[in-house]
């Protein structure tokens, strides 16, 4: 963390990560406004809040702290990303959900669903670019496939429906845009990232798991 302390390009870093900590809030709160389904850990966060009285953004921001637990026996080590990522995209949700109102129409879900998912994939992109360290999320998968050494795939399958099936059962909402987003947001951040000109071609020592892992999936 040092270095990127005393790097003049610093400030611009953390312009990226902070705008795209920003966007990715308000795209999870478009998600969840669709009312079509959002992303495993998002249908978590939402269980969660139903069954303990919590805003969506306090659930998130309690997820993202026992998920960075988890890092410990993993042996991860967070960035100042990570860390900001764990306090902010919460809050950035709710206040997106406090902005965005809900619509039943047809064409308005699926227009929230759409936009949703395209801002993420922008927001992912920004985030990742900032080089400021994985989200909590991110690093527990490439911690277990570092210890593991089970393909990405499969840890990242594994967490993720195991997540988006103990959400449902707290009463979080599982629907299309669930699916939409397991196998189109992969691509999108890929797209994003070509658009931003954000370059991983040159990983630190020790990130070639976590930039296999970027092209499935989020920043989170």
């Amino acid at each position: 963390m040092t270095r990127f302390l005393t790097t003049t390009r610093l400030p611009i870093r953390l312009g990226r990560l902070f705008l795209g900590l920003f966007l990715y809030g308000i795209a999870i709160a478009l998600l969840l406004r669709s009312g079509l389904g959002s992303s495993p850990w998002d249908v978590l966060g939402q269980g969660i809040a139903c069954v303990s009285g919590l805003s969506f953004g306090t659930a998130t921001v309690a997820i993202s702290v026992v998920v960075l637990a988890g890092w410990i026996p993993l042996r991860q080590r967070p960035g100042w990303g990570t860390l900001f990522n764990t306090v902010l995209i919460g809050p950035f949700a709710d206040l997106g959900l406090a902005w965005i109102p809900a619509g039943h129409d047809v064409a308005w879900q699926a227009g929230a669903l759409a936009g949703g998912l395209v801002l993420l994939a922008a927001a992912s992109a920004l985030y990742i670019g900032a080089g400021l360290g994985p989200g909590p999320r991110d690093g527990l998968m490439t911690g277990l496939v570092g210890r593991t050494g089970w393909a990405v795939w499969i840890v990242r399958s594994g967490i993720e429906l195991s997540v988006v099936a103990l959400g449902w059962l707290l009463g979080g909402t599982v629907g299309i845009g669930t699916a939409v987003f397991a196998f189109g947001i992969g691509p999108l951040i890929q797209a994003a990232m070509r658009v931003l000109r954000v370059d991983l071609r040159r990983p630190a020592a020790g990130t070639r798991v976590r930039e296999e892992a970027v092209s499935a999936a989020s920043a989170r």
